[in-house]
């Protein structure tokens, strides 16, 4: 089905043909950079005549994040960039890209541009991580990173992350998930309800999930459950928050402490992304 943006794209150039191609390149380019990148790759299938602006360096560069170039810096694999391809290095970003010795993972949404980033579990704060009694750190050939923790056995469980908003989408729902897994060696996860919670300046989301939960078992509602992503984990949603255009730091949490032993948790990161609201 064709997007409202696109039929009126459609019905625009249908009625006047004659009158959008006859202005300059760079001006079409111009209003295109106020739609989407999805909305301008289908804008250049209408005209052969019009392809020309919508794959424009000009309109390109104006869907790439403001800091691309630092982005890039950090790149495990530097991308190269020549001075005419601004759209392949946008698609290029919208494939994972590894920042910070490998230890971030960054993409672009390629239908918004919205960034949205995930931490790897050595980027967050792990209550007993380093303490091989209690966690494992293990290379994982699933994983993007390098390696993911295990629990071994802990009664307190307490997982942290942050992130600034500077580094986001402004104005943006952005959404928060834990990337996990559970091994064959699982135990005490099964009826462990975790406490959850998002803290963006002086605002507070909390909420409940569970870790592992049987498919048999009855859920309960209003406490969130795992589900399986695309890339063979399984995610659960710790909350949400609005980006909004200030300089603030995201404080993500999750906690479980019942006292009770648990272990078979694998961990292997947090990602914030863009929530997209039907």
């Amino acid at each position: 089905m064709e997007s409202k943006t696109q039929q009126q794209l459609v019905s625009f150039d249908d009625e006047c043909p004659t009158k959008i191609e006859a202005l300059a390149e760079d001006c079409v380019s111009k209003i295109l950079s106020y739609t989407s990148p999805a909305d301008a790759c289908r804008f250049s299938m209408l005209s052969s005549s019009l392809r020309s602006a919508a794959d424009s360096d000009l309109l390109w560069r104006s869907f790439l994040p403001s800091d691309h170039t630092h982005i890039l810096s950090r790149a495990l694999s530097p991308l190269t960039l020549n001075s005419s391809s601004f759209k392949h290095l946008f698609h290029a970003l919208s494939h994972p890209l590894l920042l910070d010795a490998g230890n971030i993972s960054f993409k672009l949404d390629k239908s918004s541009a919205q960034k949205s980033y995930i931490l790897s579990a050595r980027e967050l704060s792990i209550t007993w991580s380093n303490d091989p009694l209690y966690w494992c750190w293990r290379p994982a050939p699933e994983s993007r990173f390098k390696e993911v923790v295990e629990l071994r056995t802990v009664s307190w469980l307490e997982i942290q992350g942050k992130i600034e908003t500077k580094i986001l989408t402004q104005n943006t729902s952005y959404g928060a998930y834990l990337i996990m897994k559970i091994s064959h060696r699982e135990y005490g996860l099964d009826s462990v309800v975790c406490d959850v919670s998002v803290q963006l300046g002086n605002k507070v989301q909390s909420g409940r999930v569970y870790l592992c939960k049987k498919l048999d078992e009855k859920k309960d509602e209003g406490i969130g459950i795992p589900r399986r992503r695309e890339d063979g984990w399984m995610e659960v949603e710790v909350g949400e928050f609005l980006s909004g255009e200030g300089e603030e730091v995201v404080k993500i949490s999750l906690m479980e402490v019942g006292y009770r032993l648990k272990g078979g948790l694998i961990v292997e990161g947090l990602e914030v992304r863009p929530k997209h609201h039907s």
